[in-house]
């Protein structure tokens, strides 16, 4: 379970987004100023921070210089700034992103999972290929081989299989997946991902009404089977 350090001053604010972090699947800590903000960063090894830039004392500049002068982790900047210079200064100073305030809690969720995905794949150097079961699909090709067979895929179910397979044996919420593959503005018919899943299952699965590489968490998401569980 990802663990989230949302460091605000507003209480208005940290309230909310922490109940809505917690509800969505990661554990969350809050800190309401700059110094209890970096001493937890540094302690409780968060695996991404929300960091406001208005903080008494220490401000969210100040303090993302200090963390990333001693940490890798991922920081998602929140600003009520609108200039561009603003939000070029914390990159410039370590940021990863930033959001601008106000935002939705779905954009923030979006901004955040997108973050801690980059992270998995850069923990996963050289990584080209993801392999499951008899599935191969190479990331470079966009391709996907079942036994040795190639097989086709539209666009979408090339984005949901790889995003499955990198996180082989995790849950992957529908919002979650939705956001990636859909992209947070998407309007539509939320059926099309239980259509898209469908459509995967009939070209991959031994036996698409039992599916077995491809579960559904009902309620929550789906996950694509764990290694040890197709016994490889």
């Amino acid at each position: 379970m990802p663990h989230i350090l949302l460091i605000d001053d507003e209480t208005m604010i940290t309230d909310p987004l922490a109940r809505a972090l917690r509800e969505a699947g990661f554990t969350v800590d809050v800190a309401h100023d700059g110094a209890s903000g970096l001493e937890m960063g540094l302690k409780a090894n968060p695996d991404l921070v929300v960091l406001d830039v208005m903080l008494p004392g220490m401000d969210g500049w100040q303090l993302c210089q200090a963390l990333r002068r001693q940490s890798n982790v991922p920081i998602l900047m929140l600003t009520a700034l609108g200039e561009e210079v603003d939000r070029i200064l914390g990159l410039e100073l370590g940021a990863d992103d930033y959001l601008t305030k106000p935002f939705s809690m779905r954009e923030l969720l979006a901004r955040i999972r997108a973050l801690l995905r980059r992270v998995r794949l850069d923990q996963q150097p050289n990584t080209t290929e993801f392999v499951g079961g008899d599935l191969r699909l190479n990331l470079e090709s966009r391709r996907l081989f079942k036994a040795g067979e190639a097989l086709t895929l539209r666009y979408k179910e090339f984005e949901l299989l790889s995003l499955l397979m990198g996180r082989r044996g995790e849950v992957v919420t529908r919002a979650e997946l939705f956001d990636e593959v859909w992209g947070t503005d998407w309007l539509g018919d939320t059926r099309t991902l239980d259509v898209h899943i469908r459509w995967l299952r009939e070209k991959i699965e031994a036996d698409p009404s039992q599916p077995q590489l491809i579960q559904t968490v009902r309620g929550v998401g789906y996950r694509f089977a764990s290694a040890q569980e197709l016994g490889a």
